[in-house]
């Protein structure tokens, strides 16, 4: 095994693929990226979603459960591409949505990581804020917010600059810490802690209260898909990780790290449904749906001894959560704009995302606005990630690397051209199934699409995005079959091809490609 790269050595590598010398990393590494990225003080912020939407305790855990654990399983597939070809998932997706259909990815990559580097900064930033002013009398005035924003965001950018070595440091450190403080909150709230928390949907809630909160299954539903989000969100970024891994990895031990670190977030995710549970019976004005502060809400129960760590939980937790998510967008940003260097794009990308910070703390609905958007996120991103997954099973696992990095050279051609750089195949299955998720969504209180009410108000959005993602994608290719050359050598599984001419890559660069392998098949 080569001798790794210093922590302080700036990253060099952008989405081209990995060579093989530098893959150094491990499952084990991809392990602690993807937990110590959900490890964190935001991930408690989404798990106090169930007592928010009004669940008790043990309601919750059940939506929590089912949550982590169906988003674990929609995502651990995600992670084969990165060691098959050296490079993010965005530019994988080329093989089944087009060269110029892969920016798709890119945009979700945008859009998730905004969503979650704000919730990490929004979160952490807070607690700093609250534990401040209980330590020491700092006031909470806008100014202090918007000061341990910004310091605390561009402590995360420095991170993703340096790159991928660096980010792995700290979410090593991240993992133990984090770990470690989550116990000791354990320690600290075990006395207040009582698992028969009865929520709102109890014939013993008065009638007001029943009138302010939805049904129960649309709020049992709206809970877990919060939390489904988590695991989702790291759909589009487990290539940029996963890359660094040897191509002749076991697959079955890159799938099962990537499982078995979004398992593991039922520690942060139980963590703060725990404690939201205690706000509600101590502090419920901290869980009021029209204004609810579960950061203020935990400073308010927490004893003063544990203050200090809470403080720790949130600069150590929210440093992983925004380094893993700035990151991988930052490095496909450089590919979509090539004037822009890796770094020089996760500096855009950074300031584009504080801005987004700011506007969203002070001028919307900070939790209305972090639920819609995480249900957007994975209402779009899940049925991208069904076409990738379906398609890599079809292709068995081959693919053409050089023919992947066409838009990235800015050339055109290739096996993975198809028509004029798009495979309306797989773009057409993943749009259509994107809005028809959209249209079924159902958020209680927030946002209802134009069907949503059609299953009494439940939230069916993800399974049926899911399914229609799933058939509409295999008629088209069995209807309308793809070319020969954009299977390896053993031909497709299940679906027929037809034999076209393969275009020549042309543009810059493309002669010296020439002399090159044109296809490897995975081990």
């Amino acid at each position: 095994m080569p001798a790794a790269p210093s922590l302080t050595e700036v990253e060099a590598h952008g989405v081209e693929r990995i060579p093989d010398a530098d893959r150094t990393a491990s499952p084990l590494d991809l392990f602690r990226l993807a937990f110590g990225g959900a490890n964190t003080f935001s991930t408690c912020v989404l798990g106090a979603f169930p007592i928010l939407f009004g669940l008790s305790f043990w309601q919750g855990l059940a939506a929590t459960l089912l949550g982590v654990v169906a988003g674990a399983l929609i995502l651990c597939p995600m992670a084969v591409f990165g060691p098959v070809n050296g490079t993010n998932n965005a530019v994988s997706s080329s093989a089944h949505l087009g060269v110029h259909g892969r920016v798709v990815g890119s945009f979700l990559s945008l859009l998730t990581a905004i969503a979650f580097f704000s919730i990490s900064v929004w979160s952490s930033g807070d607690a700093l804020v609250g534990g401040a002013h209980r330590l020491f009398g700092l006031e909470r005035s806008t100014l202090s917010y918007v000061v341990a924003y910004t310091l605390f965001a561009v402590l995360v950018l420095a991170v993703c600059v340096y790159g991928f070595r660096f980010m792995l440091f700290v979410n090593k450190v991240a993992v133990a810490s984090a770990s470690v403080l989550f116990v000791l909150g354990a320690i600290a709230f075990a006395g207040d802690f009582d698992p028969s928390y009865a929520g709102v949907f109890t014939d013993a809630a008065d009638a007001a209260t029943k009138a302010s909160q939805p049904a129960f299954w649309p709020s049992f539903i709206g809970a877990a898909l919060i939390v489904l989000s988590n695991p989702v969100s790291f759909g589009a970024f487990l290539g940029d990780w996963s890359r660094y891994i040897p191509a002749d990895a076991p697959r079955r031990r890159v799938v099962g790290a990537a499982l078995l670190s979004q398992i593991a977030t039922l520690l942060p995710f139980v963590f703060g449904l725990a404690t939201a549970s205690i706000i509600a019976t101590k502090a419920p004005k901290y869980v009021d749906p029209a204004a609810p502060d579960f950061v203020g809400g935990l400073l308010a129960i927490s004893p003063g001894w544990f203050f200090l760590p809470v403080c720790l939980l949130a600069l150590i937790g929210g440093m992983s959560t925004g380094t893993t998510s700035l990151y991988g967008t930052g490095l496909d940003f450089s590919s979509v704009f090539p004037r822009l260097s890796r770094v020089q794009a996760t500096v855009l990308v950074g300031v584009l995302s504080i801005a987004f910070i700011f506007i969203g703390r002070f001028g919307l609905d900070l939790v209305q606005s972090i639920s819609t958007f995480a249900t957007m996120i994975i209402t779009c991103t899940t049925p991208w990630m069904v076409v990738m997954m379906l398609d890599f099973w079809t292709r068995r696992g081959w693919y053409d690397p050089d023919a992947l990095q066409v838009f990235n050279r800015r050339q055109r051609g290739g096996r993975y051209w198809f028509s004029h750089g798009w495979n309306w195949r797989g773009m057409t299955a993943w749009w259509v199934s994107a809005v028809v998720g959209v249209l079924f969504t159902n958020i209680p209180g927030q946002f209802v699409g134009p069907l949503g009410d059609l299953a009494g108000g439940v939230d069916i959005s993800l399974p049926l995005s899911l399914a229609v993602a799933a058939v509409l994608f295999l008629t088209l290719l069995r209807l309308f079959p793809e070319p020969r050359a954009a299977y390896g050598p053993q031909g497709p599984r299940l679906v027929p091809t037809v034999e076209v001419p393969v275009p020549p890559i042309t543009g810059p660069g493309s002669e010296p490609d020439v002399t090159r392998p044109t296809a490897t098949a995975a081990s």
